[in-house]
């Protein structure tokens, strides 16, 4: 077999406590596992062009082109892996440890590395913290200017079965670089004749608002615009809220014929884009002028005044097309998402318009996420970031039930609507506060819910007809207090004014199971998380076609859709008053007891009353929960 030697970036990475979680549950462990793969790390490897040189079960070993492809990468995987961790308990935590080298290695003919390089790669991932990066002092040489993270030097470190001790430095993932300090005005040598003197800014820390990406699904996809598309180059002042350009998404494929699905590809998305509220989207002429060019987002955004870049490509390989995008943020330079899908060719203008809707829905919670992020930071708040905030803040209650984020979102609420009282997003955010505190029994005796949900939102639609957030929050109310019908009237007009909105098609369903038609209900979120496979609300729709099976007296089925909800979050009395009517239903009372006494541990005065005013009405969820010995009232 021959070999080659060559200088290469190696990334090593493996499951903290595999082992351990296997052994509690296996199956489990390994689907999240493959789901981790599919949505989150090879799409991730895919954008900073890695090479999967094997896979070892629990880890992986990958090679790059770059250190700084390799670090940039590792930060994604483990920043995407602490927002698929919140919530979960310590020990169902699915977490990497990750060590990067730089040095020579051996290629076999079959693309296998071997040598120094690879072993001190897998001893670095072994000394790594859980959630950490651990890089050697070749590779981090390479990338210490380009770091905005804290990072220690844990010095030299004997590595096992590596002769010399390796310098290492484990990179902080989270937590932002400390300044150097300015040195005092008597130690500053006076700038050199004819040159500016530089001052380096400190960088400020990003506010970690995990659940943000869940706003979107609320805030992003109206499709109402309200900024004019842009149609020069001129730059503004300051970049708008929500302001991005869709660079000409590049041909991989062999066939340069290809181009036009690309292309295709590119003008659909500046379209769809442009339809969001309060957006400033660069018109398509004046994108395709960088296509085909090496150009810096840095550079792009100052340029054309805007906040975000999206760029990406398109691959086709015989009867499959491969689609990989990246959003980054113009003004620091940092990738802030990145996905990548294939699909199979039947129809392939169906196609491009199933990737467009894809990525509009994957876009709108990654732009708003960035967004509500800089609100949080503003001094002077306006009445987009005071909603965008709000919404996040609602958003987080409905997934952890907290009434103090509910009041918190409120008065943002509040706040946005004493500067602007006709904004209709701030009006349905409300609707939905008071649909949360329907929900869960939080409002005081006597509030006029239909005042406060069906008066807003009515409200908001006739400011903007084409909000699909308040056809959204009133379908879930309508449906919740016993009126489907109405409720699935409202979610099929959202769906006129936006047929790709993965919400609304969940509502369509929650309207569905209300009413007794649980196989059209399943059929309703099928597009949902087609359109929106990871989707924020993804844990309630779990929930959701949990009922479906439930109703059809499928009680396994139901079972593993109970437990997929409670995994991606949802720990509330809810799902776990479901599992254990599920569990009594199919015969393992002890498991259903077990669930509902961890539905009671999260709600202490949780009765079948109360699970009547939440859920709607299927016979065989009452039947099962009286059977699992829930008291009545």
């Amino acid at each position: 077999m021959s070999e080659t030697r060559k200088i290469a970036a190696i990334l090593a990475a493996d499951v903290v406590g595999y082992s351990r979680l296997t052994g509690v549950d296996e199956d489990r462990t390994l689907a999240r596992l493959r789901a981790l793969r599919s949505d989150l790390i090879d799409p991730t490897f895919a954008v900073h062009r890695g090479r999967v040189v094997k896979r070892m079960g629990d880890g992986f070993l990958v090679e790059f082109r770059s250190v700084v492809d390799a670090v940039r990468c590792a930060i994604e995987i483990q920043n995407g892996m602490v927002e698929r961790n919140a919530g979960l308990p310590q020990d169902r935590r699915i977490e990497f440890r990750i060590g990067i080298h730089l040095g020579d290695v051996v290629e076999e003919s079959d693309g296998d590395l071997m040598g120094d390089g690879v072993n001190i790669a897998a001893r670095l991932e072994g000394i790594a913290a859980p959630g950490a990066i651990c890089l050697s002092e070749d590779a981090y040489r390479q990338v210490r200017a380009r770091l905005d993270l804290a990072v220690s030097d844990r010095g030299a470190t004997q590595l096992k079965n590596i002769a010399e001790p390796v310098r290492v430095y484990s990179l902080e993932v989270g937590a932002p670089a400390q300044p150097k300090p300015t040195p005092p005005a008597s130690q500053m040598k006076p700038a050199a004749p004819g040159r500016r003197s530089a001052l380096v800014l400190p960088v400020i820390a990003i506010v970690a608002l995990l659940v943000v990406i869940a706003a979107a699904a609320w805030y992003f996809l109206n499709a109402k615009p309200s900024a004019p598309v842009a149609s020069s180059v001129a730059t503004p002042v300051e970049a708008a809220h929500l302001s991005i350009v869709v660079l000409p998404f590049t041909n991989l494929s062999n066939d340069s014929s290809q181009d036009y699905f690309a292309d295709g590809v590119t003008e659909n998305l500046t379209t769809d884009l442009s339809r969001i509220r309060n957006s400033f989207v660069i018109a398509r002429n004046t994108a395709f002028t960088f296509k085909g060019k090496n150009v810096d987002a840095k550079e792009i955004g100052k340029e054309l005044g805007v906040r975000y870049v999206l760029e990406g490509s398109v691959q086709r390989d015989q009867n499959r097309v491969r689609v990989s995008a990246q959003l980054i943020d113009a003004q620091s330079g940092s990738h802030l998402w990145a996905n990548r899908f294939e699909e199979d060719v039947t129809d392939l203008f169906k196609l491009q318009d199933q990737v467009v809707a894809r990525l509009v829905n994957a876009l709108g919670y990654e732009l708003v996420k960035a967004e509500a992020e800089k609100g949080a930071r503003s001094k002077s708040p306006d009445v987009i970031d005071l909603t965008m905030r709000g919404w996040a803040l609602a958003w987080q209650a409905t997934q952890t039930p907290s009434k103090d984020n509910c009041d918190l979102a409120l008065a943002l609420f509040d706040e946005a609507l004493k500067i602007d009282p006709n904004d209709a997003d701030a009006l349905t955010g409300e609707a939905l506060i008071y649909g949360i505190e329907y929900s869960f029994g939080w409002g005081a005796a006597g509030t006029d819910y239909d005042a406060k949900i069906l008066g807003q939102t009515d409200r908001a639609i006739a400011l903007a007809p084409d909000n699909v957030q308040a056809y959204l929050v009133k379908s879930q109310y309508l449906s919740s207090s016993r009126r489907a019908n109405e409720g699935l009237d409202v979610a099929d007009a959202g769906l006129v004014v936006n047929p790709n909105n993965a919400q609304l098609y969940s509502a369509r369903g929650f309207a569905e199971i209300a009413l007794g038609r649980f196989e059209q209900a399943k059929a309703d979120f099928q597009p949902a998380m087609r359109l929106s496979p990871r989707d924020p609300a993804v844990a309630q729709w779990h929930v959701n076609l949990g009922l479906a099976e439930l109703g059809l007296g499928h009680f396994d089925v139901s079972v593993d859709e109970f437990h997929r909800s409670i995994d991606f979050g949802n720990r509330t009395f809810i799902p776990y008053g479901c599992l254990a009517a599920a569990y009594a239903l199919d015969g393992k009372m002890e498991a259903a007891k077990t669930a509902l006494a961890e539905a009671r541990r999260f709600n202490p005065k949780f009765t079948v009353k109360q699970m009547i005013s939440i859920v709607p009405v299927i016979p065989n969820l009452l039947e099962g929960l009286r059977k699992a010995g829930l008291p009545e009232e």
